[in-house]
């Protein structure tokens, strides 16, 4: 189990990461820690894995408990959650040892590929045979290529898609997505054929009154 500290200073947002958090099969919330300082304290008597850090503080910055936890040599993870849009901001993430960038806002799908990746990548780490399996392991941190969208199609319609199946394992009609998402139902099917289309999505006859069988959607772990 990947245990994980979120520290957000705003309440409302450190509890909406939590719930995120313990969503994902595989991560569970060792905290929750509003600063700086109760981050650093509670990585030195808790058992944490991974720290869930926003980077503007009120004590501190989030650069700043990166190198605290270098300095201290604790073998702890950091993904970034943060507003900070500038890439040298970036570049100096990945200095000290940030493994993701998460911009804020974000939905429940962004944090769960985010957390699904490290899962990954932390499965594969062990003895390299060759340079294949180093870059292998290193994909797993690295975001999916992106999708050129065919015309009239937003990136932000397609999140809210991927976000409405993937709170479904079971998967979802073309009716049941245009509900979930506000759209039009023809709106809906376009965007789960292009899903589909591109094997970020599955689909899947679904049996239930007399007649043709429906056909239902299900989210792959490899959609935006």
């Amino acid at each position: 189990m990947i245990r994980v500290l979120v520290v957000e200073d705003d309440p409302v947002a450190a509890d909406a990461h939590r719930h995120y958090v313990q969503r994902v099969d595989g991560f569970e919330v060792a905290g929750v820690v509003h600063s700086g300082a109760d981050a650093l304290r509670f990585c030195e008597r808790d058992e944490v894995t991974l720290v869930l850090l926003d980077f503007y503080l009120p004590d501190t910055h989030g650069l700043a408990v990166c190198r605290a936890l270098r300095a201290a040599n604790r073998p702890i993870d950091v993904i970034a959650v943060t507003s900070a849009r500038d890439l040298e901001m970036v570049k100096a993430a990945v200095s000290v040892g940030v493994v993701q960038y998460l911009l804020k806002p974000f939905t429940f799908a962004s944090l769960r590929d985010k957390l699904e990746r490290y899962a990954q990548f932390r499965l594969s780490v062990g003895h390299a045979a060759d340079q294949g399996d180093v870059d292998r392991a290193l994909s797993n941190l690295r975001a999916p290529a992106a999708h050129v969208l065919p015309k009239g199609m937003s990136d932000q319609t397609l999140n809210a898609i991927v976000g409405a199946l993937r709170e479904r394992d079971e998967g979802m009609s073309a009716a049941a997505t245009a509900t979930a998402t506000g759209v039009a139902r023809v709106t809906a099917r376009r965007y789960l054929e292009y899903l589909a289309d591109n094997g970020l999505a599955k689909r899947e006859p679904h049996y239930g009154q007399v007649g043709r069988p429906e056909i239902w959607y299900r989210a792959m772990h490899s959609a935006p």
